[in-house]
């Protein structure tokens, strides 16, 4: 079984190839862009059969080299910068190279998986997988937003593979070290606190309290259980387990908990007790920092991912580790 994976040296692309080599599969088309390279740590551990660049892997796909060749493609790779104001750069990264991959998988009937995202939410309060629902608020959003419906058309117009697309809520987890300001902010919080021994958070807005914005934080180990969840049900007919589907706790957690849950965390590790945010804002363990201007009108203080669809559509029965499951996990990762 011959399995591409593009974004192959990024966060979740990474985190899935893992996972596959776990499971036994080895013949894998790894496909980025290592202009960052760093990002080629992410691929140290795991086993691949070759390494394409993505540039060269579109030129091939336009080309015909890859007709039937591809079992399963896994579409990881996008610029998933929300500040990225090029929106030229973002639309042929994000939006034009995920629509030839969808064009070869039906051509070639490859199962297709891919990354669409919750900014295509933008400020709503309503996170049900529906286009009335989507008004993005950035490029970002907007690229992953048309994709998506692009993929329904193909829908409305009959399948010959399975398409699943996954609007991730904000994913934290091993293998984002190369993110820079888009790490999640565990990430950013653990690393304050062992250099500092305290973590900041931005100040309210849109009438939140400070650190009160709320969102629904989801493991990788989460993320990839559900990609795993439809690789392993994809010899379905197309049209029985493919849709766009979110994936997201259910669960929306304030900043607050998720920075106290970190130090927690990091507490632990240190054999002391946990305590609460009166405590560690009191002691100046957590602060507040002013709010950025360049995410002003651009920032989602609220997402909740509404489960619905993905259990009784897409059949995802598994659950979700709560925000301390999943925090505690990753700390002890980054501890070693």
């Amino acid at each position: 079984m011959l399995i591409a994976v593009t974004g192959a040296a990024g966060f979740i692309g990474s985190n899935i190839i893992k996972e596959l080599n776990r499971r036994g599969h080895f013949d894998i088309i790894a496909v980025d862009n290592l202009t960052n390279g760093d990002k080629c740590r992410n691929l140290a551990d795991v086993d691949i059969l070759d390494f394409v660049d993505k540039e060269d892997f579109i030129q091939a796909i336009v080309d015909g080299e890859y007709d039937n060749q591809l079992d399963y493609i896994f579409h990881q790779g996008a610029c998933s910068a929300t500040v990225e104001a090029n929106g030229r750069y973002i639309m042929k990264n994000n939006y034009e190279y995920s629509c030839l991959l969808l064009e070869y998988a039906q051509k070639n009937e490859v199962p297709f998986i891919y990354a669409s995202s919750a900014a295509t939410y933008g400020a709503g309060k309503v996170f049900v997988e529906d286009r009335e629902n989507e008004v993005p608020l950035n490029a970002y959003g907007y690229s992953k937003m048309l994709f998506d419906q692009t993929v329904r058309r193909y829908f409305s117009g009959g399948l010959r593979a399975p398409v699943v697309g996954l609007k991730y809520f904000n994913v934290y987890g091993h293998r984002e070290f190369h993110k820079g300001r888009m790490a999640s902010v565990v990430l950013h919080n653990f690393r304050q606190y062992q250099e500092h021994g305290g973590v900041k958070l931005f100040e309210g807005c849109q009438g939140y309290e400070n650190g009160g914005q709320t969102r629904d934080f989801i493991s990788i180990e989460d993320v990839v259980r559900v990609n795993m969840h439809f690789f392993d049900n994809h010899t379905q007919k197309p049209d029985e387990l493919s849709g766009i589907f979110n994936c997201g706790t259910g669960v929306a957690r304030s900043f607050n908990d998720l920075a106290l849950a970190t130090i927690n965390a990091c507490r632990k590790a240190e054999g002391n007790n946990p305590i609460d945010l009166a405590t560690a804002v009191t002691q100046g363990i957590l602060e507040y920092t002013p709010f950025p201007g360049d995410l002003a009108g651009k920032y989602q203080c609220f997402t909740q991912s509404n489960n619905t669809r993905l259990i009784k559509e897409g059949g995802y029965k598994a659950g979700f580790l709560t925000l301390e499951q999943g925090v505690e996990n990753y700390v002890k990762l980054l501890l070693g």
